[in-house]
């Protein structure tokens, strides 16, 4: 076996043996995958994040400039009604 043959098997098994010690590592290829997908997640939070802020700010942009938005929230949260209303709760009884 030529000298070049012996370096290119010795170089291979070098680098079997690193990547083999690098997969087995906590701290190698497996953290690096662990990590990846908790970017992945992270990614997928902030954008359900920044959606709930846009539609928060559109509402708040609506109660400040729409009286109706803001009667429609006074009555749906506060329960305000109008003198002279009636008011009917409908619930639906479980079987």
């Amino acid at each position: 076996m030529t000298a070049r043959k012996k370096f290119l098997v010795v170089a291979a098994v070098l680098a079997g043996g690193l990547s083999l010690a690098s997969v087995a590592d906590a701290r190698g290829f497996r953290r690096y995958l662990t990590l990846r997908q908790d970017v992945k997640s992270l990614q997928e939070r902030n954008r359900v994040l920044a959606e709930q802020n846009e539609a928060l700010l559109k509402e708040i942009n609506a109660l400040r400039k729409d009286p109706a938005a803001l009667e429609r929230a006074a009555r749906e949260e506060l329960g305000y009604v109008k003198p002279g209303e009636l008011v009917f709760h409908l619930e639906e009884e479980e079987p």
